[in-house]
């Protein structure tokens, strides 16, 4: 695996999304207290930001949303969670090393190839 700073931990706000480019890739850092996950900064539906949505957390619920439509998708697997969006987006690897957030872009986590 090869990990790159994306951001510092404490750049991630509790209820929104961060925009990060990690190598030839802009992604979404979403956190869950001192967990974050990272996925393609791009709605599946439509070419929207997703690091312009709001993350919300609640119990198993960590998602993030697209402004646009509506369609949110799990922060964990990428998967939509609501219409209109269907297809899910890439999810990335990210290690939390003192106090900074690294993601590997050159795996997926769900096996969904980046546009």
């Amino acid at each position: 695996m090869s990990f790159e700073r994306a951001c510092s931990l404490s750049d991630i706000a509790d209820d929104e999304a961060l925009k990060a480019t990690v190598g030839r890739y802009d992604l979404a850092l979403g956190r869950d207290g001192d967990e974050v996950f990272a996925v393609q900064d791009l709605c599946s539906h439509a070419a929207v930001n997703l690091s312009e949505g709001e993350v919300v957390v609640s119990g198993d619920t960590c998602t993030v949303e697209c402004w646009l439509h509506g369609s949110t998708f799990d922060l964990r697997t990428g998967k939509p969670t609501t219409l209109p969006a269907t297809e899910p987006v890439a999810t990335f690897p990210v290690e939390i090393r003192d106090g900074d957030v690294y993601v590997d872009v050159e795996t997926t986590l769900n096996g969904v190839t980046p546009a």
